[in-house]
């Protein structure tokens, strides 16, 4: 008996850690995106933010990145592009500038 329950438990370990492996990540940017709509939001209050994408990222130096969000904001009731860009340090995760422009249409 106890060997058919240290194979079942063997067998329920491993499905278990299957499942684990399987698991979807979260993007590395993600931290960098919460950051970019907060920023968004604060320089844009009551407007409704329609859009939303992630651009990509940009290598900088050696260890600085520079990721890129674009978001499409009613002002008004018109449609505004907004760039926010964010480098950070790849080694300690922590942002080393932002900037945000307003695209012209």
């Amino acid at each position: 008996m106890k060997k058919y329950l240290s194979i079942f438990m063997l067998i329920c370990l491993l499905a278990g850690g299957g499942s684990l492996a399987g698991a979807v990540q979260k993007p590395d940017y993600e931290k960098y995106g919460r950051i970019a709509i907060a920023v968004v939001k604060e320089d844009y209050p009551g407007e409704e933010v329609v859009d939303y994408q992630y651009g990509g990222r940009k290598k900088v130096t050696e260890t600085d990145v520079t990721d890129t969000f674009t978001f499409t904001v009613k002002e008004d009731g018109n449609p505004v592009t907004i760039l926010v860009m964010v480098t950070h340090n790849l080694k300690d995760n922590k942002a080393v500038s932002l900037s945000v422009e307003r695209k012209t249409q």
